[in-house]
């Protein structure tokens, strides 16, 4: 069963292929588009094909909203880019074709934009309010793996996967499966391995991560790293993720190599949620237990590592106060030996209704005991 977010992008992919009349002729190859923003001024930048002669740029209103919001634009002559100032709230998919005397292209990549007069980065943001997201229930089964071929068998209500590795057809198979689907990607920090790694600046790029080596700390108060993060919030949309698992939320608190304040990442961390339910995404709160007080009104669930080991479960009971499911995961071996310290941890995580996986440090499916 198709999600009415995919049957909507499906109906707008075939009504854009019904307007678009290819001659029959030697093939163009494709443009690839780029798309950057700045507040409410959008740019749309492509690649040159060669043999083109014009361009055709097709768009159409997020949600899509039937027939009459597909509109384009014919480009003529040697134009690679088009920018265009629109409105607060303004949100689109976007496309473009190359075409010549006898030949059209197929559509390039489809980019998602959502624009926003506000600032970016405040500490004293209000949680947003007129869209509508998925909400998980506290007690909800899960799985969680960001390492190899993801494992679809489990029946869990609740998936979080990799954001870039999985793919469309991935989270299409779990969504119509049942399940939901959130996506994991790291937030606060840069990782050296990620398609999108050249977008950030060497200035925002601080010091390692103590257990990640390949990671470093972004300075979260850079409106590039911001813009990089509302790309990867459009990419969780266009994917059809019901959700997102924003990691490394606490630069504050560690040696990032950044002068950060408490207030920087409050502004940084409501500017991740109120951009996320903007997209109609459900949004988690990981880490930075700290400012739980300040953030829960902003996030849908907590995502928890080792809460019972280190005895901090406590701090996290107000998110099942509001109604909010903590998706709590434990590694410590003696869960894994001991079947008697493994249902005692059950007990107790069952009894103040927290969703305890215990798994491989490396959630890679290797080991996974579910409580409930």
């Amino acid at each position: 069963m198709r999600t009415n977010y995919q049957i909507k992008l499906i109906t707008l992919i075939v009504l854009l292929l019904l307007t678009h009349h290819p001659a029959v002729a030697e093939a163009l190859t494709p443009p690839s588009i780029v798309v950057t923003q700045d507040r409410t001024t959008v740019s749309v930048a492509w690649s040159p094909v060669p043999s083109a002669n014009g361009y055709r740029l097709f768009y159409a209103s997020y949600p899509y909203t039937g027939p009459d919001s597909t509109q384009s634009i014919d480009l003529d002559g040697g134009a690679t880019s088009i920018s265009a100032e629109l409105w607060d709230g303004a949100a689109f998919y976007i496309a473009v074709t190359a075409h010549n005397d006898t030949a059209s292209s197929d559509f390039s990549n489809i980019e998602l934009f959502f624009l926003s007069t506000a600032p970016l980065l405040d500490a004293d943001a209000l949680p947003v309010t007129g869209t509508s997201w998925y909400k998980p229930p506290v007690s909800i089964t899960w799985h969680w793996q960001l390492k190899g071929e993801v494992n679809t068998s489990y029946p869990a209500k609740l998936y979080d996967i990799d954001l870039f590795n999985s793919s469309a057809a991935l989270i299409n198979t779990l969504k119509a499966s049942g399940k939901k689907v959130i996506c994991y990607f790291s937030a606060g920090s840069y990782e050296d391995f990620r398609e999108d790694k050249d977008k950030f600046k060497t200035a925002e790029l601080g010091n390692a991560l103590v257990d990640r080596l390949n990671e470093r700390w972004l300075d979260i108060r850079s409106l590039n790293v911001a813009g990089i993060m509302i790309s990867r919030l459009n990419l969780a949309a266009l994917k059809g993720c019901d959700g997102v698992e924003p990691d490394n939320m606490d630069a504050y608190l560690n040696n990032s190599g950044f002068d950060l304040s408490a207030r920087d990442q409050l502004a940084f961390n409501k500017f991740i949620a109120n951009e996320a339910h903007k997209r109609g995404l459900s949004v988690g709160l990981k880490n930075n237990m700290e400012q739980i007080p300040e953030l829960i009104d902003f996030f849908d669930f907590s995502v928890n590592e080792q809460c019972h080991e280190f005895h901090e479960c406590n701090v996290l009971r107000g998110f099942i106060i509001n109604g909010k499911p903590v998706l709590n995961a434990e590694y410590q071996q003696s869960y894994v030996d001991n079947p008697a310290e493994r249902e005692a941890l059950c007990n107790i995580s069952n009894g103040i209704q927290f969703s305890t996986l215990i798994l491989s440090r490396n959630l890679d499916d290797s080991l996974r005991f579910s409580c409930l």
